[in-house]
């Protein structure tokens, strides 16, 4: 039996998903930093900061710029950075995705792809110069690993943010 009107229970419901879903899922994946996964190389991938540009590069009207300040700050809280280095991160990226997107006229599965790579190779040189900043003497060349593997994590994360945002809009 199919429902023309949806109950109040299920609008409620409903706009719940559609606000908390793309924020809920970029917190998690910002948890993912506490799960016990001993590297001595930075090769694990940034999830949170993947999920963070493929909500932004599948839906760029989801969220303004100034989403990334309080998004960063729980990133920063969580994976232990210097308080501000995953704000002004990502809030940089999102101005990067702003103006690319005011210059693109289409883009395509590549192009989103290729922007992401530029995204992650761009975040990561960041944090580097960061923790350069604070005393670090590791090489940029240690980071090479974790960045190819980032690249390749994207389409991944991408289809999942898809599947997550087929959900949150789903009937």
């Amino acid at each position: 039996m199919s429902r023309i009107a949806l109950s109040s229970r299920d609008v409620a419901m409903k706009n719940v998903r559609r606000r908390y879903v793309p924020v809920g899922s970029t917190l998690v994946a910002a948890l993912l930093v506490l799960l016990p996964i001993v590297a001595d190389r930075p090769v694990v991938p940034d999830f949170a900061f993947i999920v963070l540009i493929a909500w932004r590069l599948l839906r760029p009207d989801l969220w303004p710029a100034t989403m990334a300040l309080p998004l960063g700050f729980f990133n920063d809280l969580v994976a232990g950075h210097p308080l501000g280095q995953s704000m002004a991160l990502w809030t940089a990226m999102f101005l990067l995705l702003e103006f690319i997107d005011s210059r693109a006229m289409y883009r395509d599965y590549w192009m989103d792809w290729l922007i992401a790579a530029f995204l992650i190779l761009l975040h990561s040189a960041g944090a580097w110069l960061v923790a350069r900043s604070m005393g670090s003497r590791t090489d940029f060349g240690v980071l090479w690993p974790q960045i190819g593997l980032s690249v390749l994590a994207y389409p991944v994360v991408a289809r999942l943010v898809v599947a997550l945002d087929r959900w949150r809009l789903s009937r």
